[in-house]
């Protein structure tokens, strides 16, 4: 079996950490697995530091048509069995059109995100005709494609997954606070997650002034980049919350910080399956989530951590403050939360999950 799987995201966020996290998997089973990744990106960097077999290819983005030629000229060359598509936007479509009409292998599609899918012909095309399955990453998803009129005999579902070990730092917690310029004993939240309109960081500043009623030395910390940060920063001066929230950027250093912290905060409107839920749980800290999309399937209610409306600033605050005036339920929850992901989410589960399909579609 020869896999060729394609994911043309620049950046190191949760779709290519997958990709490199299968790619490594399939090699430690003794199994053949061609990347096609974007040149110069940070999963090419990944790969090549780690002797995977690749092709970085030149990409200008989701309108680049040549794509499809270098990508038909690739797949001619390495002939695989298996086509698994991980990117989105335009590189999905240029990936299943190159791949049809070579007419090598069977195609997987991967989807990641719970965003709307209108009916109509385009989605049959898009998720029917033109892949042999499409994988989701949570179930939240997979109802997504369904409720658009994608049959649930193509669909399958296979959780995404962590090196759950990255995000178990050793750092001692002072240490880790000093490093971030935090004080000791302070409480402090952390949303890790771009900078962008759907993950709902405005609906925790709106939260805020109801948390600081009873925690006023509460510090939040914002790590991540995007196009919403001046709204964000004007947002934090305009409700005077310059003195507690903080814009980290964009930082590799997740498990240190998550050490500094005492909860992860994800608002968010829409949401496939958040992997730094899991990189909280990992590191034994409760998550306070929005109920949206694949997100209870990790974040459980009462379990792992809290889940609260989409958009609720005032429950959004109730259970901040339920969390941050109970250290030992934060414990209970942070320390069931670890044990979920070491058992449910880790990365040979999601490697063996990805395998089952391609022995399926293999057999059939």
């Amino acid at each position: 079996m020869k896999t060729l799987h394609i994911e043309m995201g620049r950046h190191r966020l949760g779709g290519t950490m997958q990709v490199y996290y299968l790619m490594r998997g399939l090699r430690e089973r003794g199994l053949p697995a061609v990347l096609v990744c974007a040149r110069g990106g940070e999963l090419h960097r990944l790969a090549e530091a780690d002797g995977l077999e690749l092709h970085a290819v030149d990409f200008a983005g989701d309108v680049d048509l040549r794509f499809v030629f270098r990508l038909a000229a690739i797949l001619r060359a390495e002939r695989p069995d298996i086509i698994h598509i991980h990117s989105r936007r335009g590189a999905d479509t240029m990936g299943l059109v190159a791949a049809k009409a070579v007419g090598i292998g069977k195609v997987i599609l991967s989807r990641r995100v719970d965003d709307p899918v209108k009916p109509g012909w385009l989605t049959q095309l898009r998720y029917v005709r033109l892949p042999d399955r499409v994988v989701t990453v949570s179930k939240g998803i997979a109802r997504v494609l369904e409720a658009a009129g994608v049959p649930s005999a193509g669909i399958r579902q296979v959780y995404s997954a962590i090196d759950f070990r990255a995000y178990q730092s050793s750092l001692d917690v002072r240490v880790a606070r000093q490093r971030l310029d935090l004080p000791d004993g302070a409480p402090v939240l952390v949303v890790i997650a771009q900078l962008i309109v759907r993950k709902g960081h405005r609906f925790l500043l709106q939260a805020l002034a109801k948390v600081r009623e009873t925690n006023p030395d509460v510090h939040v910390l914002f790590v991540g980049e995007g196009a919403e940060e001046a709204n964000l920063r004007a947002q934090v001066s305009r409700e005077g919350l310059d003195d507690c929230v903080r814009f980290l950027g964009y930082r590799n250093d997740i498990g240190d910080i998550l050490r500094a912290c005492d909860v992860l905060v994800h608002p968010a409107t829409m949401e496939g399956f958040a992997n730094v839920a899991m990189q909280a749980m990992a590191a034994g800290i409760p998550v306070v989530s929005s109920a949206v999309g694949g997100m209870p399937e990790s974040v459980r209610d009462g379990v792992s951590g809290l889940l609260v409306p989409p958009g609720d600033p005032p429950a959004l605050a109730g259970a901040l403050l339920r969390l941050l005036g109970d250290a030992a339920l934060r414990s209970r929850l942070g320390e069931q939360g670890r044990q979920i992901v070491e058992r449910e989410f880790n990365t040979d589960a999601m490697v063996e999950g990805n395998l089952r399909i391609y022995r399926e579609l293999l057999a059939g």
